[in-house]
Formats: structure tokens, C-alpha cells, sequence
């Protein structure tokens, strides 16, 4: 008896559906996993090449010269970088413009820092809205599959003379094995959904906070030289 209620006699034992409704769940599961490694890499990174640039842009160094070297060596990971290329690169191009209006070019830079923002905002919370949906589904599909494995195991019973315990316990043990494989999915998509959204919105509030700032930097640039 004890054999026949093992996990992995559950499993084989259990009918088509239920066995599928595993077998979806357990692959949910393991893309979560990948993914859940794959968005801690990310922010760790951005996190990591956002003190970097801060430090750099904030140690006095000159604009320009710090424009090339990031240019030379790019870090796609920091988002403030390819904020501060897209506005100092579309400042440059539209103050070399004769008679050109301080005005005119500051709108062009928020502009450019504002499609840069949306770059680093796909980037950074790419892959949680699967997360998301693996979250907040994998309990109702198990449970799609500890009712059907449910439906079977009374079904059964027509079929038997005396219905006891030991006749139906293993239909419903291994319909309630696919509810607990589907929390197993459900339960650390949803912590990494929460734990990757709030990082990601602390890094966009960072760059934002940035971009206002390098908007002020060259806001008084532009009007000095005007």
C-alpha cells in the first residue's frame, strides 16, 4: 500500500490528464526557474553598473571626455549610461545647429532621454509577466487536475461492491499531487514577480532621478551658452 502511495507511483499511476496537467506545470516551473536566474543576473548588474556611472559622472570629470570613453566601452547593462549617451549625443547634434533655441534643444534631450527610459524599462522588467502568469495560474491548473483525478477515483467506486477508504485513497492521493506541483510553480514565481518589480521600479526611479539631473546640468549649459 505504502508503495502504491509513493510520489512517484502517484505520478505514473495517475490517469492522461492529470499526468498532463504535471507534466505543464513542472515545465512552468522549470522556465520560471530559468528565468528567475536569468532577471537575478540583470538587476544584480544594473544595479552593480549604476553605482559605477554615478561615481564617474559625479567626479568632476568632463562631459565630453566621459561621453568617449563610455562610447569606446559600452556597458549595455547600465541603464544611466545609455540615458546620459542619448541626451548628450542628441544635445551635441542640435546645439552644433546655427541659431538653434535653448528651448528646442532641451525638449530634443528629454525627448531622447525619455525613449532611452522606455529602452531600460522593456529591458529591465522583460520575462515578468510570465512570471506573473505562472504565478498567479499554476494553482487553478493543478487544481483542474486534482478535480479530474477527484472525478476518477469516484467514478471508480461505481465499479466496487464496498466502497472503503483504501479503494479511492490513491485516485485522490495522486489528484492532489498536481495541486501541490502547481503551488510548488506558483509559489516562487509569485516572491520573484514581487522581489524583480520592486527592483526594477527602484532602478527606474534612479535613472529618472538621474535624467533630471543631467537635464539640469545641461538645462544651465545651454543658457549660459545662449
Amino acid at each position: 500500500m505504502e508503495d502504491k502511495l509513493s510520489i512517484w507511483s502517484l505520478v505514473l499511476n495517475a490517469s492522461l490528464v492529470v499526468q498532463l496537467v504535471m507534466l505543464l506545470l513542472l515545465l512552468a516551473s522549470f522556465l520560471s526557474w530559468v528565468m528567475i536566474f536569468q532577471r537575478n543576473q540583470v538587476m544584480r548588474r544594473a544595479r552593480k553598473a549604476l553605482r559605477q556611472f554615478e561615481d564617474r559622472f559625479w567626479s568632476g570629470v568632463d562631459l565630453g571626455q566621459l561621453f568617449r570613453e563610455v562610447s569606446q566601452t559600452p556597458d549595455t547593462s547600465s541603464g544611466a549610461e545609455n540615458i546620459f549617451k542619448a541626451g548628450l549625443q542628441e544635445y551635441t547634434r542640435l546645439t552644433q545647429k546655427s541659431g538653434s533655441d535653448p528651448d528646442m534643444v532641451m525638449n530634443g534631450v528629454q525627448r531622447a532621454m525619455r525613449v532611452a527610459m522606455a529602452r531600460e524599462e522593456e529591458r529591465l522588467e522583460r520575462h515578468l509577466p510570465f512570471l506573473a502568469t505562472v504565478g498567479s495560474t499554476s494553482p487553478y491548473v493543478g487544481l483542474f487536475g486534482t478535480v479530474w483525478g477527484i472525478m476518477n477515483a469516484f467514478r471508480g467506486l461505481a465499479n466496487v461492491h464496498q466502497a472503503t477508504l483504501a479503494s479511492v485513497a490513491p485516485g485522490i492521493s495522486e489528484a492532489l499531487v498536481a495541486t501541490a506541483i502547481g503551488l510548488f510553480a506558483a509559489i516562487p514565481a509569485v516572491v520573484a514577480f514581487n522581489r524583480y518589480s520592486a527592483q526594477a521600479e527602484g532602478l527606474l526611479n534612479a535613472y529618472d532621478t538621474f535624467a533630471d539631473e543631467f537635464s539640469s546640468i545641461l538645462y544651465r549649459r545651454v543658457h549660459r551658452a545662449g
